[in-house]
């Protein structure tokens, strides 16, 4: 971020044990920094758990008028969770893995109700579970450095921290767009989909956070947020409406192949794109943004819980992570291995209940005067 990271913790009644995400008070603005620069602040079991416990005791503190969560460094606030740690867990059973989504679903479904405005920088790249710790907040703010989105299928998994809650609401069939391909979208795109709510210039970030530490929330994003440029996904919405609209991911195939004679391009090359992603995690994605419509947030991280357990259990999102970061070959061999070979049997199963394992949301919200 172009705001640098304070050097350690003051005044937060919370004892921190990690540098991982550092917690301070500037006037009345409680400033949350992920502090893991060298990683894109990807996020720890360590971390998501500090910040449940701070956000729960800033959330009932009269001198905490509004929360800031940023990253430190400058290439972005989060790019995910840790998926090397979860990739050795899985060699080992999953039950830290599985602990760390329940607790890491408590803060997204925490921040989407939170009692004060929550400003989240969505500076540089924001991915995956950055994407959970900010896109659910009152105000999200976006640059012309922003990168974010959803690219769980390229590693074998499914869009979770409620993005699959995020991406079914917004325009037509825009969020199943981003969903199925993975694409990095810039902050104009964030704006239309609805993951980000104001774009702010990054040279402007400083005084931003400056202004938020005596001013309102309203205030202060009103006088640095300025109009965003025009966003690509929203001029392409026609032919991607006309293809996403489809329920079976090798029809949707089919149609953007079928537009390739129609001069789109980029159409072409989201074929391209889902093909090459893991056949199981496009049709699980697919099949759970359209479970999810109608569908509350907490629903859908209940959802979402489910799903990731069962992809702990299946051959890709080992086999993902291993060719993103592990080995780094960037050859992925899925089972099964194309669209067709995946079958509504296999997809159901994925969603299927858990039983005393289920997500319990109960208790999250913050019990506050005027909450």
């Amino acid at each position: 971020m172009t705001h640098s990271a304070p050097q350690g913790t003051a005044d937060t009644g919370v004892s921190v044990d990690s540098r991982e995400v550092l917690f301070e008070r500037r006037g009345r603005l409680g400033v949350i920094t992920l502090n893991r620069p060298r990683a894109v602040n990807a996020l720890t079991a360590g971390m998501v758990g500090q910040l449940l416990e701070q956000l729960t005791a800033w959330a009932d503190d009269d001198g905490v008028a509004t929360v800031l969560v940023q990253g430190a460094g400058d290439r972005g606030l989060c790019a995910g969770g840790d998926i090397v740690a979860i990739y050795r867990d899985m060699l080992e059973g999953g039950e830290r893995t599985a602990h760390f989504w329940a607790t890491e679903y408590r803060v997204n479904s925490l921040i989407a109700r939170y009692p004060k405005p929550y400003v989240a920088v969505m500076d540089g790249l924001v991915l995956g579970g950055g994407v959970g710790i900010s896109a659910h907040g009152s105000v999200r703010v976006v640059t012309e450095r922003t990168r974010t989105g959803m690219p769980e299928t390229t590693i074998g998994f499914a869009p979770d921290v409620g993005g699959t809650f995020l991406l079914s609401r917004a325009p037509g069939e825009t969020g199943t767009h981003a969903g199925l391909t993975g694409a990095h979208l810039d902050g104009a795109d964030a704006l239309y989909l609805g993951l980000a709510s104001h774009f702010v210039p990054s040279e402007k970030l400083p005084a931003l956070v400056a202004a938020l530490e005596n001013e309102t929330a309203e205030a202060a994003v009103g006088r640095y947020s300025t109009e965003a440029p025009p966003s690509a996904l929203q001029g392409q919405q026609d032919w991607i409406d006309a293809c996403y609209s489809a329920d079976d991911a090798e029809e949707i195939v089919r149609r953007l192949r079928g537009r390739e004679g129609e001069g789109s391009a980029e159409a072409f090359q989201a074929a391209e794109a889902i093909e090459a992603k893991s056949p199981t995690s496009v049709k699980v994605t697919l099949a759970a943004l359209r479970r999810v419509k109608g569908r509350t947030l907490d629903e859908a991280l209940a959802q979402e819980y489910r799903v990731g357990l069962r992809f702990l259990e299946a051959p890709d999102f080992r086999e993902g992570i291993r060719a993103q970061v592990v080995d780094k070959d960037r050859n992925p061999r899925w089972n099964p291995a194309t669209l067709a070979d995946v079958t509504p049997e296999q997809v159901e199963r994925f969603f299927e209940p858990l039983g005393s394992r289920e997500l319990d949301l109960r208790g999250v919200e913050p019990q506050q005067k005027g909450a």
